[in-house]
């Protein structure tokens, strides 16, 4: 009985360490993650960078959602030391429907104010998530491009000074997604940095040489070693979770993002931003 004792006792210490981490400990802390990333006759210029952070899901109570303004301006700082040529911001930027502003008059400039100060100098790339269409799509899109940010929904632009394109495809979460439209810019050929929300777009993007990006998993916020993510909301199958996924010629990166939603937990998921170098590949 003495031995079942101290096996209860153990049981119970280490499920409070797991909580401890998995919801005190692990949701905030970020990885900054760099990978460098070749393509075939890359016609980009040679070693560029580009930043790519998803899912902030700003928050008032850092508690439960984490990523307060405070937090966001100091992730925001560490990106700048970076000094991205491009920034990819994949949606879900806010988490709660009670945000109330810090400094501007409503929950979408305050948001849009911090993620102003991105700085790159080809431009900051955004695409709406499904909690900021149920906030308020349009009043997001207008907030962001107020201060310099770039939304595109099912888009396609140069990337100035390149031969290369951004393309930004709409949500598939709440049924705003249409990778054959967003695609439909390029010239034959070109070279483009895609963004989406859900990876589930990625099952109808057309063939593309670039960079394709992706959030809204969370990676799961729990990934079980051995089994992977619990959780993977939305049509995407659970394979892609999280990290490299390819499908035909494409492939693409899902991030595990830098926010939680739902619960504020993560275990064996830490939150992330990447930094991607590009450069042609060697034969």
């Amino acid at each position: 009985m003495r031995r079942l004792g101290r096996w209860r006792a153990a049981a119970a210490a280490l499920v409070c360490l797991l909580a401890l981490w998995s919801f005190g400990v692990e949701p905030r802390w970020i990885a900054a993650r760099t990978q460098s990333l070749q393509v075939a006759q890359w016609q980009g210029p040679p070693g560029l960078k580009v930043a790519v952070a998803s899912d902030w899901h700003f928050t008032r109570r850092p508690w439960w959602r984490v990523t307060t303004p405070a937090r966001a301006r100091a992730l925001v700082e560490q990106i700048n030391a970076s000094q991205p040529d491009v920034v990819l911001i994949p949606g879900d930027l806010i988490a709660d429907g009670d945000y109330l502003p810090e400094r501007e008059a409503t929950p979408e400039d305050d948001i849009a104010a911090v993620l102003g100060g991105l700085r790159a100098r080809l431009g900051v790339y955004v695409v709406l998530g499904n909690h900021d269409w149920w906030h308020d799509g349009p009043a997001f899109r207008a907030a962001l491009m107020r201060r310099g940010l770039r939304v595109l929904d099912n888009e396609a632009v140069p990337l100035a000074g390149t031969p290369l394109w951004v393309v930004g495809i709409g949500d598939h979460y709440t049924g705003h997604s249409d990778p054959a439209r967003a695609m439909a810019r390029l010239p034959p050929g070109a070279q483009a940095l895609v963004l989406m929300h859900d990876p589930a777009s990625f099952a109808d993007l057309p063939p593309v040489q670039g960079l394709v990006v992706a959030g809204h998993t969370h990676g799961g916020q729990v990934s079980l070693p051995g089994y992977g993510a619990l959780i993977v909301p939305g049509a995407a199958p659970r394979a892609w979770a999280y990290g490299w996924v390819q499908r035909g010629a494409n492939r693409m990166y899902v991030t595990s993002g830098v926010g939680v939603s739902i619960l504020p937990i993560r275990f064996n998921m830490r939150p992330e931003w990447m930094l991607f170098t590009i450069d042609v590949a060697q034969r």
